[in-house]
């Protein structure tokens, strides 16, 4: 039998929302992470849970929306959320590719005792936020000027590869609902043929999500290790990644490298194909680890290489977003003209 959750009762509401506090909350494929906006722009109580620990996404919510700090801050019942989560949203059933949750976004509303539950993708949240961004919350990687009112292209690694555009709609935007992280990967020079030959053992189709995630930071390694004939230690991403940073090993920072060059490939295509003269964004969880190897590495230059387009390209600035919660920004957007406010 599904267990109700009723929200605690509180003495007042927010001054900023009429109705009370807005639940807002970024999905992905390893952690949930949530927040409460008491008014626009106010948001606190943000509490990041590993999706592992919860068997459902409704025992996540409730683990949040009864921990101490929201209990304690006597919030009251919440009439309204906003989910992003990493996963296409075509209907009222929800199976996220990247983790075992499934869920019918009805049936999570009426158990969480919502009045207004939005789910959508968390790519589409996050390029909502794009207009939103400080200069303080992104980092100019390479040259280019951005144009006004025209597309912004987004893309992420992380989990998985995450991929979007926001399209000016007279004063506003709209958000492409894209998958593109699922498109086949397509190699640039003979290392990535090498790459994706030894990717076919394992996978009849090699998208680019594939070799642009944190399992795909692994594959690209053992990848490596064996063109050139090295011996590949049992490393995860995380580990790839700071034996590169640290200066501790050849093999993995090529790996980054190539990850790297592999992302510059992937955002170019992505700007020519929505004509994002506004910007290419990158987010996702792996870049802005990477701080300055990302900077000085083949990104910018791989971005550019597109033959008789490398001019068009060279006009395009790419940012990575430096802003700690940057979903909850467009999730926040986007409950707003739901509910008119």
């Amino acid at each position: 039998m599904t267990q109700q959750y009723t929200a605690p009762s509180s003495v007042s509401p927010s001054p900023g929302y009429a109705d009370g506090p807005r639940l807002l909350a970024d999905i992905g494929g390893t952690n949930a992470r949530f927040a409460l906006e008491t008014a626009p722009g106010q948001t606190g109580l943000i509490a990041v849970l590993p999706c592992a620990d919860y068997p459902t996404l409704a025992e996540a919510l409730r683990a949040y929306l009864g921990s101490p700090k929201v209990l304690a801050a006597g919030v009251g019942a919440l009439r309204h959320a906003a989910l992003a989560i990493a996963n296409p949203i075509t209907g009222d059933l929800v199976r996220m590719t990247n983790h075992h949750w499934e869920f019918s976004i009805a049936a999570l509303r009426l158990e969480c005792g919502f009045e207004t539950l939005e789910v959508v993708n968390d790519f589409t949240a996050l390029a909502r936020a794009l207009p939103h961004l400080a200069d303080t919350q992104k980092l100019q990687i390479g040259g280019g000027v951005a144009r006004a009112r025209t597309p912004l292209g987004l893309v992420g690694a992380g989990t998985g590869l995450g991929v979007s555009g926001l399209i000016p709609a007279g004063d506003s935007w709209t958000a492409l609902l894209s998958e593109g992280g699922h498109v086949t990967f397509s190699p640039a020079n003979e290392t990535e043929v090498a790459i994706l030959q030894f990717a076919w053992r394992q996978y009849e189709h090699v998208s680019a999500e594939r070799l642009l995630s944190g399992d795909g930071i692994e594959l690209i390694y053992r990848a490596l290790a064996h063109h050139t004939g090295q011996v590949a230690q049992e490393l995860d991403a995380p580990e790839i990644s700071r034996r590169a940073l640290a200066g501790e090993c050849a093999l993995c920072d090529q790996a980054i490298e190539a990850f790297c060059g592999m992302l510059g490939t992937v955002a170019g295509n992505l700007a020519i194909t929505l004509g994002a003269q506004g910007g290419i964004y990158i987010g996702g969880g792996i870049v802005p680890r990477l701080g300055e190897r990302f900077a000085r590495s083949c990104f910018r230059s791989r971005f550019e290489h597109k033959g008789r387009f490398v001019n068009y390209l060279a006009q395009v600035p790419t940012f990575v977003i430096t802003a700690e919660y940057p979903a909850f920004l467009g999730v926040s957007a986007i409950l707003a003209e739901k509910l008119g406010s």
